[in-house]
Order: C-alpha cells, then structure tokens, then sequence
C-alpha cells in the first residue's frame, strides 16, 4: 500500500536526486512537497531562489506544494511552532511519513528523527550513506541539470557561483568540498531533469556578496526543508548568483 508522504523540497540536486528515487518506487505517493521560504526575501531558505522559480519547477514536476513562510533570522523557538502547525496539518490532511535527501549528516538527521518524532512522522532518507561522489556523479548521468546559486566564502570563491556543475566543475572543487556541498559548501537550483515535464527557463542576474553577523546556535531554519546545511551557516559570508 503506498505511503502518502510529505517531501521536503529546496529545489537543489539532492532533493532532486531523493525525488527522483521516490517516484521510481511505489512505497510513497507524494501528498506535497514542502519548502521553506524567508517571507522577507520571498526566495526559498538559503539557495537564495525566487519564489517564481519554485512555482516554475513546481508546474513543471505536476505536483503540489506547500511554502512555509518564514520570518527573517527566526528563533528556534518560532521556527519549531511554525513547521510543527504546518506538519501537524499535512499529518491531518493524510500525510504519513516524511522525506528528506540528506546524505551523511548525522547531527541533522538525529535532530529531524527527533522533531518529527513528535508529530507521530516516520522519517525517509532515499540517498543516505551512499557516497556523496557517486551520486552527483548518477545526477548528471540521469540528465539532470542545476546551476550554484550560492556558495559558502568559508569553502568557495566567487568563481563557483552562478555555475552549472558539470564534470568541470568537479575537478575544480577544492579537496575539502564535497562534491554535494553537503556540508553547506554551496547551494543550487535544478532547471532540467527526468522527473520535469520541461526545462524552467531563466537568466542569470546579478552576483551579490552577503556578509551575516553570527546566529544563535539554535537557528537551524535551514534544517527542516533543506537538504544541505551548515552547523552554523550564518557566521560567514555567501555568494549569490540571482536568477530571474
């Protein structure tokens, strides 16, 4: 009997790849996607995509999804009652199980258990523990296409952003990044793949640098809807690459 889940939806190859593998099996029927948006901004949290782009991809994959808005820099206290209402509420409306595309991150993947524990959600990882290299690697063989949108300074230059990863791209990854930025080393936005019905058209804006003054350590609003993310992604700078 298959599983109506919630699919945690950032927009980024990894969440792309998890999808992907979902569709292919008949274990889970997607009930809605989920993805998080700074309401602010009205871009999704830390890729830095315009909410138009999501609505784009999001035609183009035929399936529904539903935005939580947050607010700037939330708390975790805020964010926690925030995404509990709004999977208290998908959990009503049928949703049984949840599903992320994490790949190694222990601490991450305790942390959604743990919350979603809470709710009564199962949680779902379609890519864990399979190598971060292998993977990319089966993305772009699969034929998908996605383009940086932001990088972490801590990892990456200028150079990085605004690009789409390609074998070239790969070679040029410093030692210490991984080839999924699953460390927060860099963001993307998938544009092109198996599971669209067509490509989302867009043009490269302007290349901006942001500096954030540190976080509490409690601010994890990348957590939930992400599928990469940083221990504490706000004590640095980013590169972003706008798409318009």
């Amino acid at each position: 009997m298959t599983q109506p889940a919630i699919f945690n939806w950032s927009g980024g190859k990894d969440s792309a790849l998890a999808l992907y593998k979902v569709l292919q099996g008949k274990e889970y029927g997607i009930q809605t996607l989920l993805t998080t948006v700074s309401e602010p901004y009205q871009r999704i949290s830390m890729h830095g995509v315009r909410v138009a782009l999501l609505d784009r991809q999001v035609a183009s994959l035929g399936l529904p999804c539903r935005k939580l808005f947050l607010p700037e820099m939330p708390s975790m206290e805020v964010y926690e009652q925030l995404m509990a209402a709004t999977l208290q509420d998908l959990k009503s409306q049928g949703a049984s199980v949840s599903i992320f595309g994490d790949i190694f991150l222990e601490d991450l993947r305790r942390y959604r258990e743990l919350q979603l524990d809470k709710l009564g959600l199962p949680v779902v990882f379609p890519l864990w523990g399979v190598p971060s290299g292998q993977l990319i690697r089966e993305f772009l063989g699969l034929g998908f296409k996605t383009i940086t949108t932001c990088v972490n300074d801590k990892y990456l230059d200028q150079s990085f952003v605004g690009r789409v990863i390609d074998e070239q791209f790969l070679r040029d990854l410093p030692p210490n990044v991984d080839p999924c930025g699953e460390n927060g080393e860099f963001h993307t936005f998938v544009f092109d793949g198996p599971i669209f019905r067509e490509p989302i058209a867009f043009e490269k804006g302007e290349i901006v640098h942001r500096k954030y003054t540190p976080a509490p350590k409690a601010d994890t609003s990348d957590y939930e809807c992400g599928d990469e993310t940083d221990p504490n992604p706000f004590d640095t700078g980013f590169w972003y690459c706008d798409l318009v």
